[in-house]
């Protein structure tokens, strides 16, 4: 009852503090992150993570980028074109482009080879740490044979290496202002990959100012700039300052003055920061939606759906658990090791509860069975990819009415097999699930709480129990690093316009399948379990489909075969898709929206409003 009256009091001091704006355009922009959501990495090579990315895709513009639908736009190249049928791409850059430091005085051009010295850094082994090298790998001609090049040479001779063995090896060649890439096959999709950090420029000239290691473990004051932005000012977990670029080439791009992003503990204190006009949006948890949807609340004239984002949202099993000691948890991985286990889960929890933390009000609109996002790509017929998942799955979405993977009498049967077989291999139950939070999100506490009573309602507090854990500030470095979760809830957006893209990250045997190497520790398990068979022959489905070039509409049915196979087998549990609701003065429909690369979070072009849109005006703007 406290917290109610409580964001009551906080709902009309919002109305105090926003009945007196005006009608203008912002120019100084106050955006927000949870501390959670802090970028870890200033080298944008080398990161796979949107924290990071978010944030860096405003300081570099890439090759192409996307306009507000996701269709392809010039950036640094004004036009790309392939004149052998999709074997190889040419891209004509821009000569106004130029590269500044963090206050914005010129250090450089931009030219055609910053791409190629990109490229090389992506593909040398001691340089990025095998880092975003499948894209490059699976696509460019002798870029997997550069690679393993590199990995062969000392430390020292890796990190001297400049263009000349890579343009040996590697099909890639820059002629004045253009970079033309061979692809390894006819690959119609490459264009997507421009949008991509793993094809992001890097100047030789900042190489050679502040070396390898320099600019690998750089700051915002040490990287050089391209992009529409500067980050002038950086303070870890407090606050990050955009400025706009002075010598920004496109001079025809509406910018704001400054961007502010403040760093939050959680949801409840953005809604406070927004009560105190310090954000110029705020996305609403579960409790204050509930309050705000109230057609009596004098708020509700303002509540509006947020962009869905590119993420699909899944839970990846930890195979090789620890606990803090560095031990592993023999106990937790024999169980999650075992099919039926796995899959009492997966059909014997009814997440309505856990959809509604995101979307309150439509919570089975969030539901997700398949791995990849949907409406990445479709067939030349027009089916969507992820319905042939789902068609290979079984799965009829037609009726959104119950959360449709709820089946008890299956759960009970893979139950019940579950406890016989792994009470032979010495399992005790209940087996522990461990979940872990940011100990400072409240948000993230009360969702851990919804999930706890989820598996006592629907698994028995004899069989599974979730016992949540908390980390300070980083759950990679914290956490899965140490591989201390059960469990981890993560979503993925694609890198570019191909469902390998997704499922690529999950196969066994791969320096760069991210979620295999990061979260589920895989390559950790015995090759002789039933297990890792599994996933031996989930990883061939994969790498056969991924072989098939010539035509897509064969590649996109292998690839779904092999994505449905993951998931019949509980490899990974599907969860949700984010779309919530939200009080704001910025237009999203100006937003660029792709789901696929680095694009969609760049300050540029936005239309906004410095009083609050209604739901009528936000509706009429086209969202």
């Amino acid at each position: 009852m406290k917290r109610y009256l409580s964001m009551l009091l906080v709902l009309v001091l919002v109305l105090a503090s926003w009945s007196v704006a005006s009608a203008d355009e912002i120019k100084d922009l106050r955006d927000y992150q949870t501390i959670a959501n802090e970028m870890e990495t200033y080298c944008y090579q080398y990161s796979q993570k949107a924290v990071d990315l978010n944030v860096l895709s405003n300081a570099y513009d890439h090759l192409l980028t996307n306009d507000p639908n996701g269709g392809l736009q010039p950036a640094i190249a004004t036009e790309w074109y392939t004149n052998d049928n999709s074997k190889s791409w040419t891209f004509v850059c821009r000569e106004d482009a130029k590269w500044v430091d963090y206050e914005g005085n010129y250090m450089a051009d931009v030219v055609a080879e910053d791409f190629a010295t990109g490229l090389e850094w992506v593909l040398n082994y001691y340089k990025n740490q095998s880092a975003n090298i499948e894209m490059p790998i699976s696509m460019i001609e002798g870029a997997g044979e550069y690679y393993e090049y590199t990995k062969g040479l000392s430390e020292e001779e890796g990190k001297a290496l400049g263009l000349e063995k890579f343009y040996e090896m590697v099909g890639v060649t820059v002629e004045g202002n253009t970079i033309t890439f061979s692809c390894v096959d006819q690959l119609p999709w490459f264009p997507t990959l421009a949008c991509y950090n793993c094809l992001a420029p890097l100047s030789a000239k900042l190489i050679e100012k502040v070396g390898v290691d320099g600019y690998f473990g750089g700051d915002n004051t040490t990287i050089w700039y391209n992009g529409p932005y500067t980050i002038t000012y950086f303070v870890h977990n407090n606050e990050k300052v955009f400025t706009k670029n002075p010598l920004y080439y496109d001079t025809d791009a509406k910018l704001f003055d400054t961007v502010t992003v403040k760093m939050v503990d959680d949801s409840n204190v953005a809604f406070e920061m927004f009560v105190n006009g310090e954000l110029d949006y705020v996305e609403l948890n579960e409790t204050q939606i509930k309050l705000i949807s109230d057609p009596s609340n004098e708020w509700n004239q303002y509540l509006v759906p947020t962009q869905q984002t590119k993420y699909s949202y899944s839970w990846k099993w930890n195979y090789n658990k620890c606990f803090e000691d560095g031990t592993p948890d023999v106990n937790w991985n024999t169980a999650i090791a075992n099919e039926a286990f796995r899959l009492s889960m997966v059909y014997g929890l009814d997440m309505t509860a856990y959809l509604a933390r995101t979307n309150t009000l439509a919570p089975l609109s969030l539901q997700n069975y398949a791995y990849t996002a949907r409406n990445l790509v479709a067939k030349s017929d027009g089916t969507e990819y992820t319905q042939i998942v789902l068609d290979n799955l079984g799965i009829d979405m037609s009726d959104l009415g119950t959360y449709l993977r709820y089946d008890p009498d299956k759960a009970a049967a893979y139950k019940a097999q579950a406890i016989e077989e792994l009470t032979a291999q010495g399992v005790t139950f209940p087996v522990e699930l461990a979940w872990y939070y940011a100990g400072s999100n409240q948000a993230a506490a009360d969702t851990a709480a919804v999930l706890a009573q989820i598996f006592s309602d629907f698994m028995g507090d004899d069989y599974i129990v979730l016992k949540s854990y908390t980390y300070i500030n980083s759950f990679s470095k914290e956490v899965s690093s140490a591989k201390l979760q059960s469990v981890a809830s993560s979503g993925w957006g694609a890198d570019y316009a191909d469902p390998y893209n997704f499922i690529g990250q999950e196969i066994v045997g791969d320096d760069d399948a991210y979620f295999a190497n990061a979260y589920t520790n895989i390559n950790d398990v015995d090759p002789e379990t039933d297990l890792y068979k599994e996933y031996v022959v989930f990883t061939d489905m994969v790498k056969e489909a991924r072989a098939i070039t010539g035509d897509i509409d064969a590649r996109y049915d292998a690839l779904a075969a092999a994505e449905a196979y993951m998931i019949e087998h509980g490899l990974s549990y599907p969860t949700y898709y984010n779309k919530s609701w939200q009080l704001t003065c910025i237009n999203d429909a100006t937003k660029i929206y792709s789901l696929y690369g680095n694009q969609s979070e760049r300050y540029i072009n936005w239309e906004t409003n410095d009083a609050i849109y209604t739901a009528e005006e936000y509706a009429a703007l086209g969202n």
